[in-house]
């Protein structure tokens, strides 16, 4: 029988930021937002570098003061983040220009920053992609097509037209770690993945659709593999940001009632069960390689074989 408890040590879900949203508004708390106790990080290229001091383990954050004297009256490029238990401030610069930041830093991605981040940090991270992601995708007025004016902190993108408010996105994804009665999982690998590469499946949800049948939906098309109906048959687990661009991530383990393999060739180019044995000496002899452990996919896989896997079974 599999574990149904939710996951609880997943990166971007941890206990982070308060967002403080009523915040965003407050002309007073705005025009101070780079004070001096402020922690600020740098944003650029879905990047952030990391503090040289902490051996990769947290963020490099500056002081307000600091950073205001670095990109002067630029609030276009900010975002409040929100703040942590003692009130401290979170701000993201999305720097146009890496070299607006002197020195040599060591910039790294969400995949990257690995799971040894504080939560703070990794909050701020997530949050601060997120807004970076949906702004540069976002230039002009769905409606009109007129140019977009930040306002509220980062948070609001308004038309310069009509004044109306454009808000951050997210679109709903279900990822699923498939099982047969065996016990064994099923991986696959993306059309676009070099050999070896595998993780759970996924997808979007579509309009009017529920997450668990997406789950039924998505695992079907692209693998052929059917998933049953019974009230067992699926089990969520818990849901992480992934902003690669814009998703939430729901997580679910899944019994299969058919499990032959028919894979589409579109979006999954290959699909294994395996058991764990399996896993194990395809990890070992390289022939396998896992999602990194910063992703809700490779929780899924550690709660089906039972432990943590080791980090040189990543990609």
């Amino acid at each position: 029988m599999t574990d149904t408890r939710l996951l609880d040590d997943l990166l971007f879900a941890r206990p982070g930021l308060d967002r403080a949203a009523h915040l965003r508004t407050d002309p007073e708390f705005l025009s101070q937002l780079l004070d001096q106790s402020a922690r600020v990080m740098w944003v650029n290229g879905g990047e952030t570098p990391l503090d040289p001091d902490a051996d990769g383990t947290a963020l490099l954050l500056m002081p307000g003061d600091q950073v205001a004297a670095l990109i002067g009256e630029r609030p276009d490029s900010l975002s409040f983040l929100g703040l942590d238990e003692q009130g401290v401030k979170y701000v993201a610069v999305h720097a146009a220009d890496r070299a607006m930041l002197p020195g040599e830093q060591l910039w790294v991605g969400l995949r990257d920053a690995g799971r040894g981040l504080p939560d703070l940090h990794a909050s701020a991270f997530v949050t601060a992609i997120g807004l970076g992601n949906w702004r540069a995708k976002h230039q002009r007025c769905t409606t009109c097509g007129a140019e977009l004016h930040i306002t509220q902190a980062g948070w609001v993108l308004r038309c310069a037209d009509d004044c109306g408010d454009h808000f951050p996105r997210t679109d709903p994804a279900i990822i699923v770690l498939v099982r047969d009665e065996q016990d064994r999982a099923l991986l696959g690998r993306h059309a676009n993945w070099r050999g070896g590469w595998m993780s759970t499946l996924a997808g979007f949800v579509e309009p009017g659709e529920s997450a668990e049948a997406a789950v039924r939906r998505e695992v079907f098309e692209e693998t052929g593999v059917v998933i049953g109906h019974g009230a067992d048959s699926v089990d969520y687990l818990g849901s992480q940001p992934w902003p690669f661009p814009a998703s939430l991530m729901m997580g679910y383990h899944a019994l299969a009632q058919e499990t032959a393999i028919n894979v589409d060739e579109v979006e999954i180019s290959e699909a294994v069960w395996f058991s764990r044995d399996e896993m194990r000496a395809a990890c070992e002899s390289g022939e396998l390689r896992l999602p990194p452990n910063t992703s809700i996919s490779r929780m899924l896989i550690e709660r089906w074989y039972g432990e943590p896997l080791p980090g040189d079974w990543s990609r």
